[in-house]
């Protein structure tokens, strides 16, 4: 794992909610929505919270390529949320670590996928979604799961955490009354699931308070019915969950309902940052690819910093163009970085919100997952993109016809999302290095940054010239 230090800037979009997006069965029907009485409970909508308001924010995310054995996790890092990290950090490596030891699903060659949105992000306390699409899990896969950190006692709490301990007993009597009756829950496997504090902290494990101040409560598949039940979801009004809410519950509701401007935990001041790179318009490339010898350098999965920003600096230095194919949510967390690529006359096409498998979506999801992207970049750079990559390589007719962007593989892969030595990932891109090819990395690997130094000197001195991806494309 590692971590990408945020670059603070102003993004303020409403399509960029930072809800995950990456399974297919993670939307409740209907019929499985109990919001009990009134009707400003109905919608369960969440807030949008804009990720570069949290001052030092860290992203940390990491992702393995195999064909065999494809997945990528993320999850934030907030300054003063320390135990909160430490959780998910070691929830997403004791999921990731199962997944693998038990043969990655299995062979079902299914992508394991963790990503996660903000829920509360300002006065003292902060919440976070964390989504798992497990393709080895029970159910459909998919499971979620809420951390929360208040600055005010400086402690983490689960879920249950914004429910006072004396009013749990009528809390969990009416959840289960708005469960039971209902079609596909199993009054059985309720009444385990409810059985002891354990129980029920495990099942309870996904609450969050809804931007008009109801209590939602989310029940993965299978955990209080049978799988063809789906997902279940019950939304307690306001004016109802008011008197069994515990004191950090209370601040909860009240930064859901009226968040502040800022976020203060109480963590001492962050250092500036290092800024984005400054780079002046180069000027339009005028290679002319059908005579002299090309190569495209790709980094995916950024940006990172200050990975990207040190990548930007070698690249310079030798009057290469690349084209950096961006993951949105960390494209909507470092906007100056993307500005500053393209500043510098590199491309920046789509690699997904989230990056999972595109071919095991629908076509709507397909389309959400490049579009949220193509919106962060749009954002951020003034342009929408034109390519994209499909993460793991992964595509299909039926992804092709969810976008009009054009997708891009590659043909030299050094696999240094595997083989994190610089030497090594150097050497194989040179000695596999043809005219015209299209050269895999990933800038969120402090490794292979180290490497494009030596890969640039030698590449050159055997006259190769560095150009975009459509560039090449436009020129031969």
């Amino acid at each position: 794992m590692r971590k990408n230090t945020l670059v603070p800037s102003l993004l303020l979009l409403g399509v960029l909610s930072l809800t995950t997006a990456c399974t297919p069965d993670s939307e409740v029907s209907t019929a499985s929505v109990d919001t009990g009485a009134g009707p400003s409970a109905a919608s369960g909508v969440e807030r949008t919270v804009d990720p570069t308001k949290i001052e030092g924010l860290d992203i940390v995310n990491d992702s393995g390529n195999g064909p065999s054995c494809p997945w990528a996790t993320s999850y934030p890092a907030v300054p003063g949320a320390e135990p909160m990290t430490a959780a998910m950090k070691s929830d997403v490596e004791r999921r990731l670590r199962a997944y693998v030891d038990d043969g990655c699903g299995s062979g079902n060659e299914l992508d394991f996928n963790i990503g996660f949105d903000f829920l509360v992000a300002s006065g003292d306390v902060v919440g976070v979604r964390l989504t798992t699409q497990d393709p080895g899990a029970a159910g459909d896969g998919t499971e979620t799961k809420t951390y929360w950190y208040g600055g005010e006692d400086a402690q983490p709490h689960d879920a249950l955490g914004l429910i006072a301990e004396a009013s749990r007993p009528d809390f969990l009597s009416v959840v289960r009354e708005r469960l039971e009756g209902r079609e596909g829950v199993d009054t059985a496997i309720l009444g385990a699931a409810l059985s002891g504090p354990q129980a029920q902290q495990d099942l309870l494990d996904d609450m969050s308070v809804t931007r008009d101040g109801a209590l939602r409560i989310d029940f993965d598949r299978s955990t209080v019915g049978v799988p063809a039940g789906g997902r279940y979801q019950v939304i307690l009004p306001p004016a109802e969950v008011a008197p069994w809410l515990s004191g950090f519950g209370r601040r909860v509701q009240e930064q859901a309902v009226s968040p502040g401007g800022t976020l203060d935990l109480g963590a001492p001041t962050a250092e500036e940052p290092e800024p984005a790179p400054e780079a002046s318009a180069p000027g339009a490339d005028t290679t002319d690819c059908s005579k002299v010898k090309c190569i495209a350098m790709t980094f995916d999965d950024g940006p990172a910093v200050p990975e990207t920003a040190t990548l930007l600096e070698y690249l310079a230095e030798y009057d290469a163009r690349a084209t950096f194919f961006v993951v949105g949510q960390n494209a909507a967390a470092h906007p100056d970085v993307l500005r500053a690529e393209v500043e510098a006359g590199h491309e920046v096409g789509n690699h997904s919100w989230n990056h999972p498998d595109l071919t095991q979506l629908s076509t709507a999801e397909v389309t959400s997952q490049l579009d949220r992207t193509s919106a962060a970049i749009k954002a951020a750079t003034g342009d929408e993109p034109t390519l994209f990559r499909p993460p793991y390589g992964a595509i299909d007719d039926a992804v092709k016809s969810a976008t009009t962007l054009s997708p891009v593989l590659w043909d030299v892969d050094p696999e240094d999302w595997k083989y994190r030595d610089t030497e090594r990932v150097a050497q194989t891109v040179i000695a596999q290095a043809g005219a015209n090819d299209v050269v895999l990395l990933h800038d969120i690997h402090p490794t292979s940054v180290a490497a494009v130094p030596e890969i640039l000197r030698t590449l050159t001195a055997q006259g190769f010239h560095f150009v975009t991806v459509s560039h090449l494309r436009a020129t031969l």
